[in-house]
């Protein structure tokens, strides 16, 4: 798929450039009236950001399905307004194995997440807590995906997934112009396998998808 941040308007031009039906478009769009009516009280994006709404966060977070086709049981960390893994279930919705675990300490936007949920009958859980509460719990999930949208520098997201990641476990974390240089950065304390993959949405973005993820015996050592 070619770059399409420049192509997506909103629902009609979204529709076409990932093959969405309709009523899933039906559903994106009710997040969207949700969203906007959300925003006035709770700070859910950047203001600057609503009027791109279409590419700038549903575009971002649709193209890592792209990446997981197989996925059935996803974690979003730090879901915040839910991009991309609210994106991510309700363009999956029509699978009806697919389950999407999003964690967001922020109670308002919680609120907002199981508000979207309930509207476009996503299928998703929703965990008001921190992630490292989360992680402590004797029922975490071992889930296919892994994904994160601006939480933290890529060194320290990865402290925040390691406890999630199985054998079979990928991380997909959404990332801006210095995604390499955060994947150097990492290599200092994460043995992994990172594949860097371009953004359909941004010129100087990347995906960043890591397998394989285990924490080297010296991080942290002194030389």
């Amino acid at each position: 798929m070619p770059n399409v941040a420049t192509s997506i308007e909103g629902p009609e031009t979204f529709a076409e450039a990932f093959k969405v039906p309709r009523e899933t478009i039906h559903r994106l769009y009710r997040y969207a009236e949700l969203l906007t009516h959300w925003q006035k009280s709770t700070n859910l994006v950047a203001p600057s950001t609503l009027a791109a709404l279409w590419s700038r966060h549903f575009a971002d977070s649709a193209q890592l399905l792209d990446l997981a086709l197989e996925a059935r049981l996803w974690l979003d960390l730090g879901s915040g307004a839910g991009f991309p893994g609210m994106v991510v279930a309700i363009l999956a919705s029509t699978q009806p194995d697919f389950r999407m675990h999003l964690i967001e300490s922020n109670a308002k936007k919680c609120a907002f997440l199981a508000e979207v949920a309930r509207a476009t009958k996503a299928h998703v859980d929703i965990y008001a807590m921190r992630i490292e509460d989360f992680a402590r719990r004797t029922d975490t999930v071992v889930p296919d995906i892994l994904s994160a949208r601006a939480l933290a520098p890529l060194p320290r997201l990865l402290g925040f997934a390691a406890p999630f990641f199985g054998a079979d476990t990928r991380g997909l974390f959404l990332k801006g112009r210095e995604a390499e240089e955060e994947v150097e950065a990492a290599r200092a304390d994460w043995d992994a396998t990172y594949r860097l993959h371009p953004s359909l949405t941004s010129k100087e973005g990347h995906i960043v998808e890591v397998i394989n993820l285990h924490k080297r015996e010296n991080a942290g050592a002194q030389s």
